[in-house]
């Protein structure tokens, strides 16, 4: 996707479907190029999108014309995209991403391409009979693949330089051939409490987090390895979240939703929209418009994803993962340990040591996740461990910002660098992803979810019916 990979950017006129806080960081990353504009925005939501064109207009640009979501296939055609980003609900991607194809429109795409869960129930949120019972709809990624030539899929990790140098350390044959991998992800119970708030806990929206977050993890294991997955086995539960876990921990307070609620004041899992001036204007203020509540209670009984999820995969070069997320950990990082035949390459991220209850009134700031780096940043090492030597510790570059300086290089890549400043590049050549690497990530979560549900070996190519 870089330059010196003879790849072209994206650029020219761009327009955002789905216009909440993640889609800030395209707002000003394209405002901040002169090559590209940003000229529609299209959204259920039209104080989100009001929001947006307030950014435009602090960073000098003029105001995107504003589109219902009703109107996106006119968005298509008057505006005459050369790109279009999609970060909408995760169920909702392939509903945006395959009418541009066929328009002959660039797609950039946050992960997860689709969930592959049958979306049932019309409207912001389905009815909460309709939560427990979906399954997986396949056609989704089946029409994406059938739609695509290329197709730029987001793995923001794949950038993060810590996350380079695994790649160059494996590829160049430091442990040999790998024969398997242990992956442990931990997310801190603000990071990870965020996503019981919002519509990630319901599984019909985003997958669970097997899709939704998990396909950042997977993703990498693919990357790293160089191998497809093949075969996948799991067990999740919900063990610290929902209404009854909580109830059991002590945890739990009585409320809906935080706001005007007293009993969330000093609730620390609580987040109160109020506080931070950007949460307030795209939530707190525009929930008027479609009743989407950004800050419901993390221990209520309508919650239908996993927090605590075991893994394991086998790969087309034979090698195996054991993976597992847990979602309520008081320290936030990662440890990621491969095994070869001629040793051992081990790589642990702290990235926040801990964290301390805020209640209502204080900062928000740090509240959600991948703007920057996360307060009480502990400390991050790769150690080579070669058979019958002595260990090494491996120097790289420690990347900075949003998801370990990821957020940036990528957008250097898929947009150029900003005017001025030289384009942050690796000698990494296989960074950029493509529909079938989001696809593969995608399925790992996919065939998790089905054998969450069946208790049995799920085989990828089977599960989608296409061998990728």
């Amino acid at each position: 996707m870089s330059q010196s990979n003879g790849q072209a950017k994206l650029g020219g006129r761009v327009g955002i479907v789905g216009t909440g806080h993640r889609a800030r960081l395209y707002t000003n990353a394209i405002a901040a190029r002169p090559s590209s504009q940003l000229v529609a925005l299209c959204d259920l939501n039209e104080e989100r999108m009001k929001y947006h064109n307030e950014l435009l207009k602090k960073l000098g640009q003029p105001e995107a014309k504003m589109y219902p979501a009703a109107d996106f296939e006119k968005m298509l055609k008057d505006e005459k995209l050369d790109v279009l980003v999609v970060t909408t609900v995760d169920a909702t991607h392939d509903q945006y991403i395959v009418p541009a194809l066929y328009a002959g429109i660039r797609v950039l795409t946050e992960k997860p391409m689709t969930t592959c869960v049958q979306l049932r129930t019309p409207g912001l949120l389905p009815l909460k009979e309709d939560r427990k019972t979906l399954g997986p709809d396949v056609e989704k990624c089946k029409r994406i693949l059938k739609a695509v030539d290329e197709t730029k899929v987001l793995f923001n990790y794949r950038y993060n330089p810590a996350h380079w140098k695994v790649e160059e350390l494996v590829a160049a044959g430091k442990i040999g051939n790998v024969k398997s991998v242990h992956f442990e992800w931990l997310l801190d119970t603000v990071h990870g409490a965020d996503y019981f708030r919002r519509w990630h806990r319901y599984k019909d929206r985003s997958g669970g987090l097997m899709v939704h977050k998990s396909s950042h993890h997977f993703d990498l294991v693919n990357f790293w390895i160089n191998a497809k997955p093949k075969e996948v086995f799991g067990m999740g539960s919900l063990a610290f979240y929902g209404a009854e876990n909580g109830k059991k921990s002590g945890w739990a307070k009585d409320y809906y939703r935080a706001r005007d609620s007293k009993e969330a004041e000093t609730d620390p899992f609580a987040i109160h929209l109020g506080d931070q001036p950007d949460l307030k204007a795209l939530y707190h203020d525009a929930e008027h418009v479609d009743n989407y509540h950004r800050d419901m209670n993390v221990f209520a009984d309508d919650i239908t994803i996993e927090d605590d999820m075991s893994v394991l995969v086998k790969y087309s070069n034979g090698a195996t993962m054991t993976y597992h997320l847990t979602a309520y950990s008081p320290w936030e990082g990662y440890r990621v340990m491969i095994n070869g035949d001629k040793g051992r390459l081990e790589l642990e991220v702290v990235e926040s040591a801990f964290r301390l209850p805020k209640n209502k009134g204080g900062s928000a700031d740090g509240a959600v996740h991948g703007e920057k780096a996360l307060p009480n940043e502990g400390h991050q090492k790769i150690i080579l461990h070669p058979l019958w030597e002595t260990p090494q510790e491996v120097p790289y570059e420690i990347g900075k910002g949003g998801h370990g300086g990821g957020d940036d290089r990528m957008l250097d890549q898929i947009f150029g660098p900003r005017p001025g400043m030289v384009e942050k590049d690796s000698a990494v050549a296989r960074l950029g992803a493509n529909q079938v690497d989001g696809a593969l990530a995608m399925a790992v979560g996919l065939a998790a979810n089905e054998s969450f549900k069946t208790g049995k070996l799920v085989k990828i190519d089977e599960l989608l019916g296409v061998v990728l």
